[in-house]
């Protein structure tokens, strides 16, 4: 066992894993979403995007409680449910995780004393399969990739990145943008298979990223499975860190935030003001301060949303709760507007709910 192991193991640092949620212990959106595959988006689990382009293949992701005993009761499941065994040049399937720049200064990159990073995870499959973990620096167009083999069985992934250096003018910008991209692929096309993999740190090239990964879509047998995650400073990679779930919670609230009425009868959202007899406005109490001012995503359906007024009347709405023009502060609460067609008495206050006992809610995105 080595020092920093030993070291590691009888007083762990905390905060030392840049990744969030890498257990899969969160999942606001949905627990599996099914027929993934056209579009690049956040689906499950909090924080891990999949990239999608090109493929007719298609997939269900879910949180599944089949994680590795003691590391996590959860795991980023991906099961192939339409297999793409003709792969065009420009098709892919990336597991996703973006970093702020602000998170990855410790790494120093791109200047003298440039640290390694280590990347370790928790991953297992149907069957055998090889596939790339890749490094991307965003800011400065470079990569590296490593091939990782896995099987049936989780088998813990330890990967050590060396330093990139470069030549002392590539750092990552300190701000609140994507810098850095921990990228998994799991299925790709000649554009990004075509050449030699990039396995020291290079200016990128497209075709250097995933040479030498199978296919993830080459049968729907296929399944793979993801957690435990961990990316960190220096050559060894410690013990996965055990982290309070209402501390993960918090770091995913940065970027993602659901108030969901899961049914309930008048799903209180916030207390606001009617500013017409047609118009309320309400500053919805964010969570915890979010990266950015945020999108708001509703069910899309105006009636599924009302307003509580006059004494318990309800009135639904008839515009979608939108942001407002101007929000009132993004670090702390955010101006959404709808309205209805009449009734409402301008000036007086008024709350934001479902609409009876529909399922209706508010989103926020911040996401990188």
């Amino acid at each position: 066992m080595t020092r920093a192991r030993q070291n590691a193991n009888i007083s762990p640092a905390v905060g030392r894993n840049m990744i969030i949620n890498g257990a899969m212990n969160v999942a606001q959106r949905s627990a599996s979403v099914t027929g993934i595959g056209a579009t690049t988006g956040y689906f499950t689990c909090d924080r891990w995007r999949l990239a999608c382009g090109n493929t007719a293949g298609r997939l269900t992701a879910s949180q599944t409680a089949d994680g590795p005993n003691g590391i996590s009761a959860n795991c980023l499941k991906l099961d192939c449910t339409t297999a793409d065994t003709s792969i065009a040049a420009s098709e892919l399937l990336i597991i996703q995780h973006l970093l702020e720049g602000q998170n990855v200064q410790r790494i120093g990159k791109g200047v003298a004393g440039a640290k390694q990073i280590t990347v370790s995870f928790y991953a297992k499959a149907n069957a055998a399969f090889t596939f790339v973990c890749q490094l991307a620096d965003i800011d400065n167009g470079r990569n590296i990739s490593k091939l990782f083999n896995v099987t049936t069985d989780w088998v813990r992934q330890e990967l050590t990145f060396p330093a990139d250096v470069d030549d002392g003018s590539s750092p990552f910008d300190d701000n609140n943008a994507t810098s850095l991209e921990l990228n998994i692929w799991l299925h790709a096309g000649a554009t990004y298979t075509g050449g030699t993999l990039a396995t020291s740190w290079a200016n990128a090239v497209n075709n250097q990223y995933a040479a030498g990964i199978d296919s993830f879509y080459s049968s729907t047998d296929n399944n793979f499975f993801l957690t435990g995650v961990q990316m960190e400073v220096g050559p060894v990679a410690t013990d996965f860190e055990q982290e309070e779930i209402s501390v993960t919670e918090n770091k995913c609230f940065r970027y993602f935030q659901k108030f969901d009425s899961v049914g309930a009868n008048y799903q209180r959202y916030g207390v606001g003001f009617n500013y017409s007899t047609t118009g309320h406005s309400n500053p919805i109490k964010l969570l915890t301060p979010m990266r950015a001012i945020p999108a708001v995503g509703t069910t899309g359906t105006a009636a599924n949303y009302a307003i509580n007024h006059n004494a318990d009347s309800i009135t639904a709405c008839n515009s979608v709760p939108s942001l407002a023009a101007t929000a009132d502060n993004p670090k702390h609460n955010i101006g959404i507007v709808c309205t209805v067609s009449s009734g409402l008495d301008a000036g007086d206050i008024g709350m934001l709910v479902s609409n009876n006992n529909v399922s209706s809610f508010l989103s926020f995105d911040a996401e990188l």
